[in-house]
């Protein structure tokens, strides 16, 4: 073993006057070594027989004791360590890292191919699943009553109005959060910052003026909401006043009545007033829509700029490093597509419990109908077709939300094997992000001033 730091008056380093290969021991002779080190390479230039240590040290078979004096010189340690020298060979081979970056891609693209396989089959279920209980449902509906009377024109109208307004109000809202999130997302040091400024600035003044928007539009809803209760809260009125009859339970005197007179508008008021609330809310829309438009015109603009901003930055790279950021694009584009699977399935899992919680309210229907007729007197409780359409609708729905659970737990096993996915590829894309930087920042900058070669071999 050699020993950095010995000073030459140790005593072990002191040799006898004896012939030295009779003390020292036969596996470290210092002439062997000396002689046999293979000579010194920069870094990265590899020699046909790098890999193998037993070659850098053999002892011939027949040795002969040396001069005293020649034996005291070969007994001082060297000045270069075998550890530095080990140092300056690779753990793992190109090969090995492009199988490796490959094996990751693959392992991606498989998993999103089979996520998208069964968010597929899962989409086709549901609708199955929905048509099979809307027509188990409508039979239903048919064999026992008739439907409800419309309500009437003016509040047809008002909710035509309302969730017309109401789509409105949510394609605003959600380009007014991807507007933030945008800004949010140019909040980077190393980008080029007057250009990304401006772009927040942008984005930011759109975003307010999309929440004033959307302060407008609340205000023509509630007035719309408000003048819907009031028809609903007058219809119900109005059409109990129709069906009293002259042998109804609840009439009464109430003497005075007439000469009291309640009323605050008249017919052409009345009708003006939801009039004029359907044209604010219209207008309101109007305006609404030509803001979003001009919202997403703005952003395509500012996102063009950015990316051509960002080419134009990223062409400066060498070979090697274009390799790499090459790879580390690809994993990207897969975590992009990760993520865009994993989006889909959260959707995909919040359809599912919706869809279970739709189906909880068919099923309380049909069982509500079936315990209401079993109150039925005496022969009037008969096995008609309606009860047993409901029991089959029963035994239906329950299947339907057994399938459904099922495709659940399906669904979220899939957004754990994704979620794993995810978590692969951000760790690769984490290894070549430190990859650029060991070779672009600290290695190519380190052997900018790497000595020359006699100042390795220890010439001044």
């Amino acid at each position: 073993m050699e020993f950095l730091g010995t000073t030459q008056t140790a005593s072990y380093c002191v040799p006898k006057e004896t012939c030295c290969l009779s003390v020292l021991p036969p596996a470290l002779p210092a002439p062997a070594t000396r002689e046999c080190c293979q000579p010194f390479s920069l870094p990265g230039c590899r020699l046909p027989s790098s890999w193998r240590p037993s070659l850098l040290c053999r002892v011939p078979g027949a040795q002969t004791c040396p001069a005293p004096a020649q034996c005291r010189s070969s007994l001082r340690p060297p000045t270069v360590l075998p550890a530095l020298r080990t140092k300056l060979f690779c753990r793992y081979s190109p090969r090995d890292w492009e199988r490796a970056s490959q094996r990751q891609v693959r392992g991606a693209e498989a998993s999103r191919l089979w996520a998208g396989r069964l968010l597929g089959d899962t989409a086709r279920l549901m609708q199955d699943k929905d048509q099979l209980t809307r027509q188990m449902q409508e039979g239903s509906s048919r064999n026992l009553g008739q439907r409800l009377a419309d309500i009437g024109f003016w509040k047809a109208e008002l909710g035509y109005e309302l969730e017309r307004l109401l789509k409105e109000n949510l394609g605003l809202d959600g380009l007014r959060q991807r507007l933030e999130c945008a800004a949010a997302e140019l909040d980077c040091p190393l980008q080029e910052v007057d250009l990304l400024k401006c772009c927040q600035d942008q984005m930011r003044q759109l975003a307010q003026r999309l929440a004033a928007q959307m302060r407008d539009n609340r205000d023509a809803q509630q007035s719309l909401e408000r003048d819907l209760e009031d028809k609903s809260t007058a219809q119900f009125i109005d059409e109990k006043c129709f069906n009293l009859r002259n042998t109804s339970d609840c009439i009464s005197f109430f003497c005075g009545v007439e000469k009291v007179d309640g009323t605050v508008s008249v017919p052409e008021t009345w009708a003006k007033f939801s009039n004029d609330n359907i044209r604010h809310s219209q207008n309101m829309r109007a305006d609404s829509i030509r803001l979003r438009e001009e919202a997403e015109n703005l952003s395509e603009t500012l996102s063009d700029q950015m990316w051509k901003q960002f080419t134009n930055t990223n062409l400066a790279f060498s070979a090697r490093i274009a390799e790499v950021m090459d790879v580390k694009n690809k994993l990207q584009t897969e975590l992009a597509k990760t993520l865009q699977e994993i989006l889909q399935a959260e959707s995909t899992q919040l359809l599912l419990q919706r869809c279970i919680l739709a189906k909880e309210s068919p099923l309380k229907v049909a069982q509500t109908r079936l315990q209401c007729r079993t109150q039925r007197p005496d022969v009037e409780l008969c096995r008609d077709a309606p009860q047993f359409h409901l029991v089959n609708e029963v035994h239906t729905i329950d299947d339907t939300l057994q399938t459904l659970r099922l495709r659940l737990r399906e669904t979220q096993d899939t957004l754990q094997l994704l979620g794993m996915t995810r978590s692969r590829l951000e760790h690769e894309l984490a290894v070549k992000a430190r990859t650029l930087c060991i070779d672009r920042d600290t290695c190519m900058a380190m052997r900018a001033a790497f000595p020359s070669t006699p100042r390795l071999l220890g010439y001044v």
